[in-house]
């Protein structure tokens, strides 16, 4: 059977060092070094029309903050894709879209490319949304209902939760923990602690060894 392709993120950002601390650590950063996916960063502000680099204005009809201008945008997202092969999916941020989930995960692994645009300020112009369709398959998520300073924390968790699910990115596809039984409560060594004078120890099931019986406490506590 053919290996999967080399997966490609590409992140739409300002602020690139606030991802690739993360991006290169632990269990990601060893995919990237197995070649199991790439991570670029393109940055709206190359693509500005202005001296200043500015890439925001004021919104129309009035409001507080600023907004990401439009072109710079989608000039950064049409220099991540280039004129690559494949299946292309552009990633957007609302807070109200549909919520990112294990499901969605799994669906995005169908694709070559993804572009991870995440916005600052206010937002970014809404032509940039309505032009990202003409350049690769438009998936808008939320990734819970907090509102974050910028799209840089939902791109990391998607990279995070796509990745995982490379077969050899874990070492055994068990190891996706909800593709197992798994519980809300996990223990293990020593059997028991003590703090404060006070003993807590490991749910006795879990010691005996009776996987039917794990298997049945664990669901319980799903």
């Amino acid at each position: 059977m053919a290996s999967k392709p080399l997966l490609k993120f590409h992140l739409i950002t300002l602020f690139p060092e606030a991802c690739d601390a993360y991006l290169n650590a632990s269990i990601l950063g060893r995919a990237r070094e197995n070649k199991k996916i790439a991570v670029s960063y393109t940055s709206p502000r190359d693509f500005v029309d202005n001296k200043w680099g500015k890439v925001d204005e004021r919104p129309y009809g009035g409001g507080p903050g600023m907004v990401m201008t439009a072109l710079p945008v989608v000039r950064a997202i049409e220099k991540a894709i280039g004129k690559k092969k494949g299946k292309k999916a552009v990633v957007w941020f609302e807070p109200h879209a549909t919520p990112f989930t294990n499901k969605e995960a799994d669906a995005l692994l169908k694709f070559n490319d993804i572009v991870l645009v995440c916005g600052r300020y206010e937002g970014i112009d809404s032509r940039a949304k309505k032009i990202a369709k003409t350049l690769g398959t438009l998936k808008t998520y939320s990734v819970g209902e907090a509102i974050y300073t910028g799209g840089e924390v939902p791109a990391m968790a998607i990279v995070d939760a796509v990745t995982r699910r490379i077969p050899g990115v874990l070492g055994k596809d068990s190891s996706v923990e909800e593709r197992r039984v798994a519980s809300r409560e996990i223990y293990t060594r020593p059997e028991t602690i003590e703090w404060k004078k006070k003993k807590y120890k490991v749910p006795a099931v879990l010691t005996t060894g009776h996987h039917a019986n794990i298997d049945s406490w664990k669901g319980k506590k799903q």
